[in-house]
């Protein structure tokens, strides 16, 4: 019996699109609720090491994340079945779950209600990467808020900053 016809079945919790071929890259970067600094060393490493799980479990490829202690930055390959808004909304609510059932003392834990993101070209990751592990050096000069106004004006934002925080 020939193969024609035949259909592999894609991996346990995963769609296959056939014919279908993305490289999306996306720089997402968010805070805690009201910037507070939650993000203290003996939860941080563990914390992006969790959120690169979940990226895995939808199907990306976590290629760098790193922050401070009221952020995150998170450079990621989405796949072509998720959009921006459910990866982001995935990643904070599952990363602030794990958070409260890991670390009872970490009852205020949140992230800001939102986020931004940016595309990234291929050809730009490892200027990304580099600059998301420089975020400890990064921010001794520079605040998070201004870091993230940076970011959106350098993308075109042009919105009144009252909205950006919560």
């Amino acid at each position: 019996m020939g193969t024609r016809g035949r259909r592999d079945k894609p991996p346990e919790g995963r769609k296959r699109l056939a014919h279908t071929s993305t490289n999306l890259i996306v720089h997402l970067i968010f805070g805690t609720r009201h910037r507070r600094p939650l993000i203290r060393l003996p939860l941080q490493a563990r914390l992006h090491a969790y959120m690169g799980g979940i990226v895995r479990e939808m199907g990306g490829v976590a290629l760098r994340i790193n922050g401070t202690n009221d952020h995150v930055h998170v450079l990621a390959k989405i796949p072509a079945t998720c959009s921006v808004a459910d990866f982001a909304r995935i990643v904070k609510t599952n990363s602030s779950r794990w958070v409260h059932e890991q670390w009872p003392d970490y009852k205020d834990f949140g992230w800001q209600t939102g986020y931004a993101a940016f595309s990234v070209s291929a050809s730009n990751i490892a200027a990304v990467a580099e600059y998301i592990a420089g975020q400890e050096e990064h921010h001794r000069k520079k605040p998070f808020r201004e870091e993230f106004i940076g970011f959106l004006r350098k993308n075109g934002y042009s919105g009144d900053e009252r909205y950006i925080w919560d």
